[in-house]
């Protein structure tokens, strides 16, 4: 087995403002302004991050805000609804106006996910009422997900599918099914190392996800999973909500985590992937302070990467 290294001209390293504040749950704040949260995710060495609802929507406003520091947009998070009824010519259309902001921003990737029928930002148990697709509508969703990638390709852009807790495309079956069924020219994976190791089956292993797709990742997020804090919530059926305020989530280079990124960094490095590596963690930041957890991640990631 070969032991490359990543190309630092060619991989890059950002966060996502979760660890500030929540985009699904907006009541997870303690008052952090925008501007001190890119002030600290430039101070702890990131390159990039997503966007969160607390940017401003000014596209030379964003552009001018996140190069004095350094900085530039990851990706934007659309969701789609393939799977639901009467919103597939809307979720083009926002599709579309996604991807018009992130070529303004110059970046290369755009982030779905199916929500059609979630309940992770529902007040539900998480795993017992999460969406099985029927045969329509999982042909509904290749239809539109080729469609959405298809529109993509023709903009110079990759459209990188999440899989999701609480989605229809959580579990590693669901994940094999999608990718079985869609064109990888067309389709690609965001590998998501929390939310697969969270979905819990006996195949559901960040490591065994990236070593099947690494040819299709390209894109990652990387979550770590508190193992305690998971077992609770299996235990107590906790709603996604809960289980954040658990403290489930937490960031590579925790010793609280569970997760091993060392062979997961190895497999897609192996591989010769080229794009962003995204820590995400969602956590409360009146118990986790933000600018302590994204120099943790950081400093893990250069250590093992030497990114």
């Amino acid at each position: 087995m070969s032991n490359k290294k990543f190309n630092k001209e060619k991989v890059w390293v950002g966060i996502t403002p979760t660890s500030w504040w929540n985009d699904d749950f907006l009541d997870i704040d303690i008052g952090i302004p925008f501007e001190q949260c890119v002030s600290e995710m430039a101070l702890a060495g990131y390159q990039g991050c997503s966007v969160g609802h607390k940017y401003p929507t000014d596209v030379e406003v964003l552009k001018k805000e996140l190069g004095r520091r350094g900085l530039r947009v990851s990706e934007p998070w659309t969701s789609t609804f393939f799977t639901v009824n009467e919103m597939y010519d809307q979720t083009v259309e926002d599709f579309k106006h996604s991807l018009n902001f992130i070529k303004e921003m110059g970046g290369t990737d755009i982030v779905v996910a199916e929500l059609g029928h979630s309940v992770h930002q529902r007040s539900v148990a998480l795993k017992a009422n999460k969406p099985i697709f029927s045969p329509d509508q999982w042909e509904d969703l290749f239809r539109g997900l080729h469609q959405l990638g298809a529109i993509a390709k023709a903009e110079g852009m990759r459209l990188c599918y999440h899989h999701h807790m609480g989605t229809g495309v959580q579990t590693r079956e669901e994940i094999d099914h999608l990718m079985k069924n869609t064109d990888p020219t067309l389709v690609h994976l965001l590998l998501d190392t929390g939310h697969i190791t969270f979905s819990g089956g006996p195949n559901d292993s960040a490591l065994s996800l990236a070593q099947t797709y690494a040819d299709r990742i390209k894109h990652v997020h990387l979550k770590n999973i508190r193992k305690e804090k998971m077992d609770i919530s299996d235990e107590k059926h906790l709603s996604f909500k809960q289980s954040i305020l658990e403290g489930i989530f937490t960031v590579p280079g925790d010793p609280e985590g569970m997760i091993d990124f060392a062979p997961i960094f190895q497999t897609l490095a192996n591989a010769d992937y080229e794009g962003w590596l995204i820590v995400e963690a969602e956590q409360d930041p009146a118990k986790a302070y933000p600018l302590d957890y994204a120099k943790m991640a950081r400093a893990h990631i250069a250590e093992i990467t030497g990114l």
